[in-house]
């Protein structure tokens, strides 16, 4: 990087803030990014990384200071606005119309044209290049909604690098991709950084950013607290700058805390398109991790389970008594509950207050006389607020304007409030800074000691070896592997998770 680009930034921030009623979002923050590198950004959720994004992006328009992008203001009064000038972001919550194809997705902006008509041919070729280039082996006229997670998190990169970008902002990218998929992102970063473009890249997987970024910048409480080069700082550093104190063990395990009998068992079940059927059981007082890659059938799996898809075959036991679980209803009945990996569409309803989220498990606790009693309503969800630490303006505030962390705390304070035996958990702390993981896995751990029987579905492998008794693998829709804590090993769980996938070659 020259001097001439240190010394005139592409974007430079100067005592920039921005407020809602009761929260000061960016309180005079000054940043400077420069030309053609990869800056992280950084904080707990809440401390001001969206709502710089939506400045950049022209969603909010600051309430004071200067932005200034390329040496002239910069003041976009819509993403289109961000668009032309060059700023393209991408969302951790995805921007797809899943009724179109995924080449009617990505150039969804700019559709080449032919006398009057869409240009087919010349889209899907365009788009063709395009999944090479992110490593999507998927037909350009797909239908979106047909895919999963990972995918659209690809689809959604695609669609960023297909337009001519000076600055691209990249929100928790890798939260849904698996290891190689996350290799093949981090070569189009460098790519595009040797073409001059600038990633402003945000992840609260803090080892992956000193894989990736040129300088890191921390945010607390909309605050900036300082910019490093990434070589001259630690993770503990960075930790104990996002949260404001010393954090210890990054994943907290209680040796106190031992499995003892089965609680919930599964016999044989398969779910619909399954190569095999699966067999397993948790036990009280344990938690149990299922590891595996995007499309091993983990999700699958736990959504038959607990009733949310059709399975073909199998039988549930709990506390050794066969249960019938037909639809998410009966499986809450028993109370086994699922906190799914889509909290927004599947484990949220947005546009109502977090009390009454926190409460929808249960109404009958809150009811009297048949009506919902607004007060023990509003006593129950504050009492969840305040033991999961949700920062919210109060219970009454809409979970649509909640942080990422904040909306999976409310997820999780749902089923507490059910008072759940058997709790499911599907990619739990995706997302979520490590302040919150932090206090989720502590959750956990006391669940746990209550005696709960808990399954963690997880694409972070070292969050699953740092909190869990013992480990499933999947891989290509069976069990090729389970291990005891004692014998934890990333290398072995790799193995056993693509060992499905071989053998299928093989045959």
């Amino acid at each position: 990087m020259s001097d001439i680009d240190r010394i005139e930034p592409i974007l430079d921030l100067q005592a920039v803030a921005l407020s809602f009623p009761g929260v000061q979002a960016l309180d005079a923050v000054d940043l400077a990014i420069e030309r053609g590198e990869v800056h992280a950004l950084v904080g707990e959720n809440g401390a001001g990384k969206s709502s710089l994004v939506k400045l950049l992006c022209g969603i909010y328009q600051p309430d004071s200071g200067d932005i200034q992008f390329g040496g002239a203001h910069y003041s976009p009064k819509s993403p289109l606005d961000a668009i032309k000038a060059g700023i393209r972001a991408v969302y951790q919550e995805f921007n797809l119309l899943s009724y179109l194809s995924v080449a009617e997705n990505i150039f969804f902006e700019a559709l080449p044209h032919r006398i009057g008509f869409v240009d087919f041919r010349t889209l899907h070729a365009r788009t063709e290049e395009l999944l090479r280039e992110v490593g999507l082996d998927i037909a350009p006229t797909t239908p979106v909604e047909l895919l999963g997670i990972a995918q659209m998190q690809l689809i959604e990169i695609a669609k960023a690098i297909s337009t001519d970008s000076k600055v691209l902002i990249l929100d928790e990218p890798t939260a849904t991709l698996t290891p190689n998929e996350i290799k093949k992102l981090f070569a189009i970063i460098l790519k595009m950084k040797t073409k001059g473009v600038t990633i402003l890249y945000i992840s609260h997987r803090l080892q992956e950013i000193f894989e990736i970024a040129d300088r890191v910048t921390v945010l607390r409480n909309g605050k900036k607290v300082g910019t490093k080069p990434i070589d001259a700082i630690t993770v503990p550093e960075i930790v104990k700058m996002m949260v404001g104190r010393e954090m210890g063990t990054e994943y907290p395990f209680r040796g106190d805390v031992v499995p003892s009998e089965t609680l919930f068992e599964v016999k044989g079940l398969r779910y619909r398109g399954s190569p095999q059927s699966v067999s397993f059981a948790v036990k009280r007082h344990e938690i149990l991790g299922i590891a595996g890659l995007v499309g091993s059938g983990r999700t699958e799996t736990v959504r038959a389970i607990f009733g949310a898809d059709d399975k073909s075959a199998g039988q549930l036991f709990l506390k050794g008594t066969p249960i019938m679980v037909a639809h998410p209803r009966d499986a809450v009945r028993y109370g086994i509950c699922l906190l799914t990996e889509d909290r927004k569409n599947q484990g949220l309803i947005l546009d109502m207050a977090c009390s009454a989220n926190i409460t929808i498990t249960d109404i009958e606790k809150t009811s009297r006389g048949g009506f919902i009693n607004h007060i023990l309503e509003r006593d129950e969800s504050k009492r969840l607020v305040e033991k999961l630490a949700i920062h919210a303006t109060s219970v009454n505030q809409l979970v649509r304007n909640l942080s990422g962390g904040n909306q999976q705390k409310v997820v999780l304070a749902k089923w507490l409030f059910r008072n759940a035996e058997v709790l499911i958990l599907d990619e739990p702390t995706r997302g979520i800074d490590v302040g919150a993981k932090f206090e989720i896995h502590l959750l956990l751990w006391e669940l746990a000691a209550l005696g709960k029987g808990i399954i963690i579905v997880s694409s972070d492998l070292p969050e699953l070896m740092g909190i869990c008794h013992r480990m499933l693998v999947f891989s290509n829709g069976r069990i090729t592997g389970e291990l005891e804590r004692k014998d934890f090993d990333q290398e072995r769980i790799l193995e056993y998770a693509f060992s499905g996938y071989l053998a299928k070659e093989r045959t």
